[in-house]
């Protein structure tokens, strides 16, 4: 039998988490301590690979590296929806009932993949040779 409340359960939990706060306090509070706090023009200056800044940071991108960026992702996801499909293939029957229905199941889904990307080869997104504006 236990002798104390269930709420006791938590306690290493609340443990980690103060530690954890802690020492990331503690870690800040001793660097701000000890560091040196003169800022002088070169401190100041944006830093980025050792490169000097050139230009405005509010640069204008074309709308294909969105397209892109996004397309990335479409696919990404397609990946992790395909993978645990496959994993449990063998034992879809004991799943849905047959083997079939997952399998037509994802020639639906692959269809509409296939569409996505028939979509964006006619659009020209994938096309980076032409100058295009119309996108």
């Amino acid at each position: 039998m236990q002798s104390h409340p269930y709420s006791w359960n938590y306690l290493p939990l609340l443990i980690q988490v103060v530690v954890a706060v802690g020492l990331g306090c503690g870690m800040a509070s001793v660097s701000w301590l000890i560091g040196r706090h003169r800022n002088s023009k070169v401190k100041l200056a944006a830093y980025e690979c050792g490169v000097p800044v050139e230009g405005d940071a509010r640069g204008r991108f074309s709308v294909r590296f969105y397209m892109v960026a996004m397309l990335f992702i479409l696919f990404d996801v397609e990946a992790v929806f395909m993978l645990p499909w496959a994993v449990i293939y063998r034992r879809l029957p004991a799943i849905t009932g047959s083997r079939m229905f997952g399998f037509w199941e994802m020639v639906v889904y692959l269809g509409f993949v296939v569409i996505g990307i028939f979509y964006v080869w006619k659009k020209g997104i994938l096309d980076w040779s032409a100058d295009r504006s119309d996108l």
